[in-house]
């Protein structure tokens, strides 16, 4: 038998046999407590990429660990498979995106299938395969049925090198996430899905999310961002019928000393029609055009407006007012006109001052400072003043009173408002589903029937993207078909989707991927849901998790789905960066794994991003690059293995005798599981391999003072073997089978430990630098914060990495744990 670690070998022969035994199916509905695990899925730009390798790793040991707790677990795979990346590879390598695409897709398998990750390979799909996106179409269909799907012109985020529609998600800092573009603003007749209806449900369900991190929620409940206020009538010159505006705070209506609207807005038409200030209205316009949502936002930077030339009257003062135009007032936003009260708003006050505008005080820290000089916007708690009946009145109680106060004369009343817009689905490119609706021009918008979907991609494309309109506009043969309703000519839409429409319920697909009758079959789906842990990224906090959260509920609305919420447990890990930066294909900075692969083996890999820190930080990818893992992880792979192979052999042969040493030892190793059991528990990967670390040194040590009680050692080693299996499958596989097994190591129960002999004297205090655990000190379970804090600073091993500075922070969680912050 060959007793060096031939990480090679071990990894091909177990890969093989795992996957021709189908070792991580799962059944159709769980006989044992289930564990539904799901990571979110890959786009295959390329080949994997470190910040693949680190979510998966994490997740694949949650995913054995469950299983060895005794659950039955479902872990699937698939491939969010369309998308922009793809065609423009297309059109920059003169292939078929379908080509690139399934060529990274293989790419992808082989690594994960390397790397030994336990998914279910039975469940796979693609989303850009018709027997997936069919389904999509069918979900827009049934959602137009409910009013849910409904078209119109409107602003949209436009991107002038990829030549498509953004959602307001996708814009970062007034840029193309993808391409760094800055976005423009532009006309378009769009399709958006009603998610505005569902606002609500989506704050409130937040509580259900107890997994969540409440900085994920706060992300969620901002980007919605539910207020409320009222809704106040404005009579404007010339006009008649009043103006509505939205506002969080009414109680400043006796401040409000002009009214601005959106240059787009039809009233600025109406009001300008005739007059010499229409000529000056449309180059405004055009001048806003080129802006990006977020840089009229934006409280940065001088704002721009033009007067229109007629007045509004402030409803409580009786004041005429003049009317503006600006460009911090968007249409799409609240009704597209505000009340200006610049004394307290930011960024009416920096208006006011550069057009030199009224700016009145009517809230101040108490009634003496009513006639205090403004030097900037008031935006404090006080009271109000210069605000006639309701001088005085706090503004803890203000809203609520002046609000009342409006509705019992007519002028406004109460009212709700949420920052997000409803979801433009719109993209006016090719490798995406298509959207199944015909234009008749006798019929109007035609739902494509249920019984001819899918509606699939034509292969022959111009793919080169075209100013405002989508490729598929170029298939003639597929555009043109006869309506469905009047069987006259009509023409297809040739929008796709937006490719978060196939991430908002892929997760449902898994559970019934083969059905080829309806989504998915709704017994089969509520067996398995709600997903137990969901591991993903923190950039999709206010994309694709507010979007699959809203088809959940739509879902559940049509009697499809049980639960409100799909993911109540998840766990956002930290990014991969390189010198600072994210690593993303777009960048060029990506490291892929097949140099460590080839170098070190999948355990070490795995094991070295596990062992990087806590799952939640960023983990900078090392200068030295795959060097690292050398001294990290495999050549302490190589000591598991050595010690595997030097103890294999022993043999118990009676009772022998345990001594003291012998006892002190068994100690170290029910310990070690009670405090390994919790690292996992808690998804503290890199402290369970520093507990793992000292277990093998304690080992070696009880060996070299003459230890070498067979039973002892025998039950050390499978107890490594199986706290070390859901980090390292391949070699705890391998070594299990050694020692005479004929199960699979994954399939076996956890180690349980003994409380008696678990409890502690002494422990092993982790000692982290910056998030990397640097040393681990045995110290008494009784020692104080104090002297832990001392015990860890004076380490050799800490202050190697201390540079002679006092750390920044220092963290304690008596006695197991200090952790120092460095500034860097």
């Amino acid at each position: 038998m060959q007793r060096d670690y031939d990480f090679k070998a071990i990894e091909e022969r177990w890969s093989k046999a795992w996957i021709n035994a189908k070792a991580w199916s799962a059944p159709d509905k769980p006989e044992a407590d289930k564990r539904y695990v799901v990571t979110m899925f890959p786009y295959p730009s390329g080949d994997l990429h470190m910040g693949h390798v680190e979510i998966f790793s994490i997740h694949d040991a949650i995913a054995r660990f469950s299983r060895m707790r005794g659950h039955d677990v479902l872990n699937p795979i698939g491939w969010d498979a369309f998308g922009l990346p793809a065609e423009n590879a297309a059109i920059k390598r003169n292939i078929h995106p379908k080509k690139w695409t399934y060529d990274n897709i293989d790419k992808h398998r082989r690594s994960m299938e390397r790397l030994g990750y336990s998914f279910d390979w039975d469940r796979v799909f693609l989303t850009c395969d018709p027997a997936y996106y069919r389904w999509n179409q069918w979900f827009f269909l049934k959602f137009y049925e409910r009013g849910l799907a409904y078209r119109k012109t409107a602003a949209a985020n436009w991107c002038p090198n990829d030549k498509t529609v953004l959602a307001n998600e996708q814009v970062i800092a007034g840029r193309c996430e993808r391409c760094d573009t800055p976005v423009v603003r532009k006309y378009l007749t769009q399709w958006f899905f009603k998610i505005t209806d569902y606002a609500d449900r989506l704050v409130d369900d937040l509580q259900l999310n107890s997994g969540w991190s409440e900085r994920l929620k706060m992300l969620q409940s901002n980007w919605i961002g539910r207020s409320h206020g009222a809704e106040v009538l404005f009579e404007i010159e010339g006009q008649r019928e009043p103006v509505t505006v939205y506002t969080t705070r009414p109680d400043t209506l006796w401040g409000a000393t002009f009214f601005v609207i959106a240059p787009e807005h039809p009233l600025a038409d109406a009001l300008v029609e005739g007059t010499p200030k229409a000529a000056e209205l449309a180059a405004f316009r055009d001048e806003v055009s080129r802006l990006s949502e977020i840089d009229r936002m934006s409280t940065e930077g001088e704002k721009k407006g033009l007067f229109l030339g007629k007045h509004a009257l402030n409803p409580v003062t009786g004041e005429r007012i003049p009317v503006w135009a600006a460009d911090y007032v968007l249409m799409e936003y609240g009704t597209g006109a505000i009340m200006a009260v610049p004394g307290h708003d930011q960024r009416d006050f920096d208006f006011a001052r550069l057009y030199d505008l009224p700016i009145k005080r009517v809230i101040a820290p108490a009634p003496a400072q009513a006639q205090a000089e403004l030097p900037e916007a008031f935006s404090g708690d006080g009271v109000l003043v210069n605000s006639g009946e309701f001088d005085g009145t706090p503004t803890s109680k203000s809203v609520v009173r002046v609000t009342d106060w409006l509705e019992a004369r007519g002028l406004g009343r109460h009212a709700k408002n949420f920052r997000i817009r409803d979801w433009l689905i719109s993209r006016q490119r090719y490798w995406g589903t298509p959207i199944p609706i015909i234009f008749c021009d006798t019929c109007g918008e035609v739902p494509v029937p249920l019984d001819e979907l899918p509606v699939e991609l034509p292969d022959e494309v111009d793919f080169a993207p075209q100013e405002g309109a989508s490729p598929l506009a170029s298939a003639a043969e597929w555009v043109n078909v006869s309506c469905p309703k009047c069987g006259g000519a009509s023409r297809r839409e040739t929008d796709t989707m937006d490719t978060f429409v196939d991430s908002s319920w892929y997760f449902l697909r898994y559970l019934d991927a083969p059905n080829d009758a309806s989504p998915f079959d709704p017994t089969v789906v509520n067996a398995w849901m709600p997903i137990d842990q969901y591991t993903g990224g923190i950039s999709h906090a206010v994309m694709h998790l507010i979007y699959a959260r809203f088809f959940q509920k739509v879902l559940m609305d049509m009697g499809m789905v049980r639960d409100p919420e799909p993911f109540p447990a998840l766990l956002n890990q930290g990014m991969v960066t390189m010198g600072g930066k994210v690593m993303s294909k777009s960048r060029g900075n990506v490291v892929e794994p097949v140099e460590a692969l080839d170098r070190f083996g999948s355990d070490a890999l795995r094991l070295y991003m596990l062992f990087s820190g806590p799952p939640e930080q960023d983990f900078d990818w090392p200068e030295e690059g795959v060097e690292a893992i050398g001294p990290r992880t495999y050549k302490w792979l190589q000591r598991v293995w050595q010690l595997c192979e030097e103890n294999r052999d022993i043999v118990a042969i009676g009772q022998l005798h345990e001594g003291p040493l012998e006892s002190a030892l068994r100690r170290q190793i029910h310990r070690t599981i009670k405090v390994t059991t919790e690292d996992y528990t808690a998804f503290s990967f890199n402290t369970a391999v520093a507990r793992l670390m000292e277990l093998v040194n304690q080992a070696y040590r009880y060996r070299q003072v003459g230890g070498g009680h067979p039973g002892v050692m025998r039950d050390l080693i499978e107890t490594l073997l199986k706290l070390l299996a859901p980090m390292t499958p391949f070699l705890a596989e391998e070594q299990w089978h050694r020692l005479g097994h004929e199960s699979s190591i994954h399939l076996e129960s956890w180690p349980d430990f003994d409380a008696a002999l678990a409890a502690e004297q002494d422990t092993t205090m982790i000692v982290q630098v910056n998030g990397k655990v640097r040393d681990t000190i045995q110290v008494p379970v009784d020692i104080s914060e104090a002297q832990m804090v001392e015990r860890a600073l004076t380490s050799e091993k800490v202050q190697a990495y201390l540079h002679g500075d006092e750390p920044a922070k220092v963290i304690t969680k008596p006695p197991k744990l200090v952790s120092l912050v460095v500034k860097s």
